[in-house]
């Protein structure tokens, strides 16, 4: 049987994801830190997870409705203004789905045909191309540099809009750079596309992790509104990776179709985690900001550590992440990624992981224990100091 003359020509366009081949060579190691993961060192509140279990004590086991708990919307809603100062109708523009990577998906699909473009900016989280692929769409990539804070400017954006253009996806606060879009600049980008039909995914997923600004999305700006999906889920600010849980925004023309695809897809999001979630959206500020407060400490002593180590890294404003050039040593990311992990086991991942404009880079996730990132800096630094610096 030639199963390559079976599967989908698309699918097999796909590359595997750059970061589980590092997490592939750490498994068949011993003591090894890593900071690779993107995910929160905390676990779940425990007034979150006593929700969840309540749920289950009760025998709240049933499916729930295709868009999620009505319960669940209306907090969301209520959140939502509170947090963000967004409106959104909760049985008619708020869909709950399995994880922010559903909501992703879901709107990329409702929205893209074939041939349509997309534009992504990169380095960015690592889905974003492969979807839009599948979805028969084109994946136009657009390079961020560190010298504009890993940010995209209007002058960037108009250059690559084309009458093809369908989609626009705002990854901000940016995995894995930590760069967040600030009001003005967002309003220079609403001054490109408002005279255009061309849609916004905001990938708001950090949204809660921002230091020294408040996050703003697109949709609090007027113009961008009517044409944004936030997405968003419980993941990185209540530290709920496990449980699978996000949500999207939007108008409601566009969270009737992409409904109708979570019905057929999905059918609904997992109960308990529904049950849980409830209970973070009503009573869960205070933790938000009790872990945004311990990420911040961990960042400015990872940021220091980098700049004593001489390695040339923009500060980042938001998410978990750092994102340090290597570029002196002459190696490549992988190359880089691959012997520090081998010679000091010490796990970072791959910036060319992230698409184009991540080569000559290497992120670094800071959700770890400090005691855990002091180790790690040391063992950086025994190691870049082996290696001739680039003339």
């Amino acid at each position: 049987m030639n199963y390559q003359s079976v599967l989908s020509n698309a699918v097999q366009q796909i590359n595997p994801s750059g970061i589980r081949k590092f997490f592939d060579i750490m498994a068949e190691m011993d003591d090894v830190i890593s900071l690779g993961v993107g995910e929160p060192d905390f676990v779940t509140p425990w007034h979150i997870r006593d929700n969840g279990i309540y749920s289950l004590e009760k025998g709240f086991t049933k499916y729930t409705s295709n868009a999620g708990m009505k319960e669940l919307r209306r907090e969301l809603s209520l959140y939502m203004k509170r947090r963000f100062d967004l409106t959104y109708e909760p049985m008619k523009e708020i869909l709950i789905t399995v994880g922010g990577s559903e909501a992703i998906d879901l709107t990329i699909r409702a929205l893209v045909n074939p041939g349509e473009e997309v534009i992504i900016p990169v380095p960015s989280f690592v889905c974003y191309g492969p979807i839009v692929t599948l979805c028969g769409g084109v994946p136009v990539f657009l390079e961020t540099k560190a010298e504009n804070e890993f940010r995209i400017t209007a002058e960037e954006l108009k250059a690559v809009i084309t009458d093809k253009t369908k989609l626009l996806i705002l990854p901000f606060p940016n995995n894995p750079t930590g760069a967040v879009m600030e009001k003005h600049h967002l309003e220079e980008i609403a001054e490109v596309i408002k005279d255009t039909n061309i849609m916004v995914l905001s990938d708001e997923i950090y949204s809660e992790l921002t230091y020294g600004s408040t996050h703003c999305s697109p949709a609090n700006i007027p113009e961008l509104y009517p044409r944004t999906i936030v997405v968003n889920g419980f993941s990185k600010s209540y530290a709920m990776t496990g449980w699978r849980l996000g949500y999207a925004c939007g108008p409601a023309p566009i969270m009737e179709q992409m409904t109708k695809i979570h019905q057929f897809a999905i059918m609904c999001a997992p109960t308990a985690s529904q049950y849980a979630a409830i209970e973070a959206v009503r009573n869960g500020d205070a933790d938000i900001d009790e872990m945004r407060e311990d990420y911040n400490r961990r960042r400015r002593f990872v940021l220091e550590g980098l700049r004593d180590l001489g390695m040339e890294t923009f500060e980042p404003k938001g998410a978990f992440y750092i994102f340090p050039s290597i570029k002196k040593w002459g190696l490549s990311s992988d190359e880089f990624c691959e012997t520090l992990l081998s010679k000091q086991k010490v796990a970072v991942i791959s910036g060319s992981a992230f698409g184009p404009g991540g080569e000559g880079f290497v992120r670094i996730c800071y959700a770890s224990s400090l005691a855990n990132l002091q180790e790690a800096l040391d063992r950086i630094r025994v190691f870049v100091e082996s290696l001739p610096v680039k003339d």
